[in-house]
């Protein structure tokens, strides 16, 4: 028997997500927090998807984040991760011992805002992240998604750490045998491989989204992007290989994610585009390629290389370069580490944030 899915949010990975859960046998609903998001279902219109996944379904429509939790065994946020701490807070006060959360994808240490609103009301619950979604597209329209791409890997955990068994097999039972467990949050913020990806691939693009062109993202990733984006990659795997976890490469990713050929990143992106699963580059500035990515994902990223002596250079040039394209301080911009205060703590305390969950503040610290 299928499960209940409450998916927070109602953009291009929701609309997948619970077009996946459909297929699967799963009886997805869907939250948009305005409620803009999900306007076009609302009288029982049925939600399309075209690509990777052609299906259909009339999905349940939540008018709030009290009914989400309700109606629900699991909740997924499903939306981009500047909407996570207000979804979260949302939430928290309705949840109960019975549920799981998912994070999809998970940044900025968000599993531990999360339990620790939960622990201040005595309940824990297993909370898993995932480094990345379970599948990408774009959204067409209130009612269409076209699905680029099913991944057939996402690495995984959950806190509490003794909860993880428990959540693998949910999400397997949700989605099938796609999951790779990683050690901690910090594993899976260095699994997320979006921001640096994005952030490349946004400045070698930059004036094609001002511009509002439509151009194939994986044929723009030329030699000279594909360049700098293993040498993001290897920025990363620096910081983790000095915390002493396991991460995929970017080349595992790209090879995971659209199913091309282990080869330069370059050239694994013109194969992408060969095979029509390289998707196309977002026709705007406002794109979350830059307003998530760089302070949801390059700040920790950048953060965690300061913590562990590796500095990530190529990240805190991206975050200072977006930020005076922009106008903006993107290193401010991040809600969830603000409200976490993460400049008190040690590496030894988001070690242990890491595994279970909660953020011990320093003694004498107040």
């Amino acid at each position: 028997m299928g499960k209940t899915v409450g998916l927070a949010g109602a953009g291009s990975i929701a609309f997948a997500t619970a077009c996946l859960l459909h297929e699967a046998g799963h009886d997805p609903m869907l939250w948009s927090p305005s409620g803009a998001g999900t306007a076009d279902l609302v009288g029982g219109a049925a939600l399309t998807a075209k690509g990777a996944l052609e299906t259909a379904l009339t999905p349940r429509v939540a008018d709030s984040a009290a009914t989400l939790a309700r109606d629900n065994e699991v909740v997924i946020l499903a939306l981009p991760s500047y909407g996570h701490k207000m979804v979260m807070d949302a939430l928290a006060p309705h949840l109960g011992a019975h549920h799981h959360v998912i994070i999809s994808s998970h940044s900025s240490m968000g599993a531990v805002y999360l339990m620790q609103l939960l622990a201040a009301r005595g309940l824990s619950v297993p909370i898993t992240a995932w480094g990345t979604t379970i599948c990408t597209g774009r959204r067409q329209s209130g009612t269409e998604v076209m699905v680029n791409t099913v991944r057939s890997r996402v690495d995984l955990c959950t806190v509490p750490q003794e909860r993880s068994d428990e959540a693998l097999a949910s999400c397997e039972t949700l989605f099938g045998n796609r999951f790779q467990p990683r050690d901690g949050l910090l594993a899976i913020s260095l699994s997320n491989l979006n921001p640096q990806n994005h952030m490349g691939i946004a400045l070698g693009n930059i004036t094609r989204m001002e511009r509002g062109e439509t151009w194939s993202q994986g044929q723009n990733v030329t030699p000279a992007v594909g360049r700098l984006l293993e040498h993001l990659d290897q920025e990363r795997l620096a910081i983790a290989q000095a915390l002493g976890l396991e991460v995929k490469t970017i080349f595992e990713h790209f090879h995971l994610s659209f199913h091309v050929p282990i080869a330069a990143i370059s050239e694994m992106n013109q194969q992408m585009h060969a095979q029509g699963n390289g998707g196309t580059g977002p026709a705007t500035a406002d794109s979350r390629y830059v307003t998530e990515d760089v302070p949801y994902g390059l700040v920790l990223t950048a953060a965690l290389g300061r913590l562990t002596g590796h500095p990530a250079v190529l990240h805190e040039a991206g975050i200072r370069i977006f930020s005076a394209m922009y106008g903006r301080d993107f290193e401010a911009e991040n809600e969830i580490l603000n409200a976490l205060e993460l400049q008190r703590y040690s590496l030894d305390d988001l070690q242990g944030a890491a595994a279970n969950g909660l953020l011990r503040r320093p003694e004498g610290i107040t």
